[in-house]
């Protein structure tokens, strides 16, 4: 198999993490080890470790992991507000050396635990801004529109803003920084959204500075989204500054020496210049030998039209970026909320896994789409079995299993664990071979996976949206399970189904319900 074809297979998740290509009809599935409300006792990073050879065993080749980096506001942070980037929970800063999550030992020792079992390591890169700087600074700048950021009020202003970040935590004997001696001033970033000196200056709309300067402007490359959306939050990083870019470039070597990384989920990339990256990954991956490291972006763009076009120009040079399939998310949202009335024939229309699917990282629900979260567009807990089976248990997209999902979030999402479980195991054990796809009426839809040589025993997947009314749909399994009998193993069915001399079986769903369908007594096994 050619490397660039491998690579393809990779990114549509169709390669288990470690996999040979003797073994590329494993599949590969991505668990978001986190949420917002993770517990902050310092022991994740504990927990993941002793928990790698059961997620292993269940399916999960992949962990995304939270940001291990020292936030703002130490350990209460989950790491999104970036303070030092090589803090990993090793320096006394912000209150304690550790991080939310636990120590810079402690992750090392859940990698390699992962790595053991035979789970790659992503993780969360946060490179759009930085917060809870150690000074401020004086300098000049101008506000701007929050809704139209081309828009300047009032003329130049001297602000004094939190932008130095000398990092005394760090500092050695010798007067430099453990690791890397670079420290932050306001010149190395776009703008901030809070002076000082001026405080609420009572322009409620224009709460925004940008800094004025030699090279100063917002960054291009960025989202369009309310005129230039390069400002997100924080000190925003300036990415036409020569040395800031040399200087990530160097923190993503040293990141992924040092944590022995596999791949890299990348923050907030609407607010950054897209060629960046194109940099970022190329000069990381040739410098630390990892030239098929993993890497997936957040756009969160729910237009396929503009989605597909930002991952044209992240791959315009070969650097095989994933997206995040939102316009996914965003149907999965509206069928949820449409209590059965959504038109399931319409599911995956305008979706990225449908337009690109080597390129689509699906998912359901994520730790910024929960309720009162900053991008809350939660899936409703009864459609999320369907969700999960339209994302586990087809031919195309690399999914992602959120631990908000299976734990459950309190007040928030309900324990999906069982059902999540059932998903998986059908994933790595029967979602193989030719798939056949029946979306062809507006509640009731399904398909059939007729299995491959290594995976003989596929699997039928049909769901009914209907809340009312139970459905049913023929499906065509395949010859080779010509006049044998399937059971549904989440249980909603009890009865066997079994398939004429054909190849083709009635199926059946309860009303609101999704029904997955496996050979009788071959749940779980390969072969045999």
């Amino acid at each position: 198999m050619q490397v660039k074809k491998l690579l393809q297979l990779m990114t549509a998740g169709l390669l288990a993490a470690g996999a040979s290509t003797a073994m590329a009809q494993t599949n590969g599935t991505m668990l978001q080890y986190f949420d917002w409300e993770s517990n902050g006792d310092g022991q994740h990073w504990n927990r993941v470790k002793n928990a790698s050879p059961t997620w292993a065993a269940k399916g999960i080749t992949a962990y995304w992991l939270p940001p291990a980096y020292k936030g703002a506001s130490g350990t209460n942070d989950v790491g999104y507000a970036v303070y030092d980037l090589y803090d990993l929970g090793e320096f006394n800063q912000k209150g304690a050396v550790r991080t939310r999550w636990g120590t810079r030992a402690e992750y090392l020792a859940a990698i390699n635990a992962a790595h053991a079992a035979g789970i790659q390591v992503y993780a969360d890169i946060v490179l759009n801004h930085k917060i809870g700087a150690d000074a401020t600074e004086w300098t000049t700048a101008v506000r701007v529109d929050q809704n139209n950021r081309n828009i300047e009020y009032g003329g130049d202003v001297s602000v004094q803003v939190y932008t130095n970040f000398n990092f005394p935590g760090r500092m050695q004997s010798t007067g430099t920084l453990k690791y890397n001696n670079f420290r932050w001033n306001w010149y190395h970033f776009d703008g901030t959204d809070y002076a000082q000196n001026l405080g609420a200056d009572g322009c409620t709309n224009c709460r925004i500075y940008k800094f004025r300067g030699s090279g100063k402007s917002w960054d291009s490359g960025v989202s369009l989204e309310k005129g230039n959306y390069d400002y997100l939050m924080g000190a925003d990083i300036d990415f036409q500054h020569p040395d800031v870019r040399a200087h990530l470039k160097d923190w993503g070597v040293w990141y992924t020496n040092t944590a022995k990384l596999d791949g890299f989920r990348i923050d907030a990339t609407k607010h950054i210049t897209s060629t960046y990256f194109n940099e970022w990954l190329s000069h990381v991956r040739n410098a630390t030998g990892k030239p098929n490291a993993f890497a997936v972006s957040e756009y969160w763009e729910a237009d396929i039209n503009a989605l597909n076009n930002y991952v044209n120009t992240v791959n315009s040079s070969g650097n095989n970026m994933s997206v995040f399939d939102v316009p996914l998310h965003a149907t999965f949202q509206r069928a949820s909320n449409a209590n059965g009335s959504f038109d399931m024939g319409s599911l995956f229309n305008g979706s990225l896994v449908a337009v690109n699917p080597l390129r689509a990282a699906t998912f359901v629900d994520n730790h910024d789409t929960l309720d009162g979260r900053g991008l809350a567009s939660k899936v409703q807990d009864w459609f999320k079995p369907m969700a999960y089976a339209a994302i586990l248990l087809r031919e195309s997209g690399y999914p992602t299993v959120f631990l908000g999902d299976y734990e459950g979030v309190p007040n928030k999402v309900a324990n999906h664990s069982w059902i999540i479980d059932r998903m998986l195991t059908g994933r790595k054990f029967h979602a193989y071979g030719k798939q056949n796809n029946y979306f062809d009426h507006s509640d009731v839809v399904g398909w059939t996976r007729e299995g491959n040589a290594q995976h003989w025993y596929g699997l039928a997947v049909l769901m009914n949206d209907n809340r009312s009314v139970a459905g049913s749909k023929w499906m065509f399994v395949g010859s080779a399970h010509a006049n044998q009998c399937f059971n549904d193993v989440t249980n909603a069915v009890t009865t066997a189904v079994c398939a004429n001399a054909s190849g083709w079986a009635n199926f059946s769903a309860p009303a609101g319900k999704v029904t997955v369908w496996v050979r009788s007594g071959k749940f779980g096994r390969h072969t045999g």
